[in-house]
């Protein structure tokens, strides 16, 4: 007679909590609204039930395949096709999944009063012994003081001060060209989730606001938005403070203090004594500077010298 070891029971029991898990937050139908659905063969959801059992085994596919072969009823080039393809929406994946966890499980638990908070920090994904990995790029470690080969990787998560839970993450390479190891696929199609990516990678992790703006169309409940000094600039401020957050942030040690409303203030100003009439001035006003002129013109924080020109298109820095 053959016996059932403890391993088998405890793969069993996992496998019956996580398909209670994709019921309970209907993953299909997130799995489908992130573009990843059946074209053909093995169902998608089969793939991703066991791709998900394997991180919590922490397994890899060729471990899984030489000890549970039988379990898999796809090959192995089904499973990295699904992996590697780009069509499928991994940000909306996760965005839309902690949504449903927030709104289903923890939002019942939580009082009306308390302040929900998005977290957002960067971190160094470190692929040292990497060569062919697109995109990848040299990196300072601020933390370990040293230069490494790697990403940087920018998350988001959302807590209520008892729970901390992931919202969604960007892989982001250099946005220097020259500090590229490989450069990007030309095979993506830049119209493709892939290739909208792969151009996302490329900008700077304190221009990057998407995250955020895809965890607002979520409704994902926060009124607070938290991160360190690296993000914390008039501009990052103000995109955030219009997406309706409020910020809480460490400040750059700097001489130069910001004032987000009062060049909005001073506009409003100048527009109820009649200097300004439909963005246009009537009268001259003297500013104290460039940059502070063209705050007020812009109605945000802004490079004087780079935004003021002459008819001919000459910066003011070049006069």
């Amino acid at each position: 007679m053959n016996s059932i070891t403890q391993n088998h029971q405890d793969e069993k029991l996992l496998s019956k909590k996580m398909q209670v898990f994709f019921r309970r937050y209907q993953v299909s139908r997130i799995l489908r609204a992130a573009n990843a659905y059946k074209l053909r063969g093995v169902p998608v959801l089969s793939i991703f039930l066991l791709v998900f059992r394997m991180v919590f085994q922490q397994r890899s596919v060729y471990t899984q395949m030489h000890l549970q072969s039988a379990a898999m009823p796809f090959g192995k080039d089904t499973f990295y096709r699904f992996m590697n393809s780009c069509r499928i929406h991994w940000r909306r994946f996760t965005t839309e999944l902690a949504a449903a966890i927030i709104h289903a499980t923890l939002a019942p638990l939580t009082q009306a009063d308390r302040i929900n908070v998005l977290i957002l920090d960067d971190s160094i994904y470190h692929r040292v012994r990497s060569k062919k990995v697109e995109l990848l790029a040299r990196f300072y470690d601020h933390a370990k003081k040293e230069f490494s080969y790697g990403f940087r990787m920018l998350t988001l998560c959302w807590s209520d001060g008892n729970t901390l839970l992931p919202v969604s993450h960007t892989l982001l390479s250099a946005e220097n060209a020259k500090n590229h190891l490989r450069d990007g696929s030309q095979k993506a199609d830049a119209r493709s989730t892939g290739g909208k990516q792969r151009k996302l990678a490329q900008q700077k992790a304190t221009e990057v606001m998407l995250l955020l703006q895809e965890a607002k169309a979520t409704a994902i409940q926060a009124r607070h938005v938290l991160f360190d000094t690296w993000f914390c600039s008039p501009a990052s401020l103000l995109n955030i403070h219009g997406l309706g957050y409020e910020v809480v942030a460490m400040a750059k040690k700097t001489e130069k203090i910001h004032d987000l409303h009062f060049y909005a203030l001073l506009r409003q100003q100048l527009e109820n004594d009649g200097t300004i009439i439909d963005g246009v001035f009537q009268k001259d006003y003297e500013f104290k500077s460039p940059p502070a002129a063209a705050d007020v013109v812009k109605g945000h924080s802004v490079n004087g010298n780079e935004a003021w020109k002459t008819g001919e298109g000459t910066k003011l820095k070049d006069l």
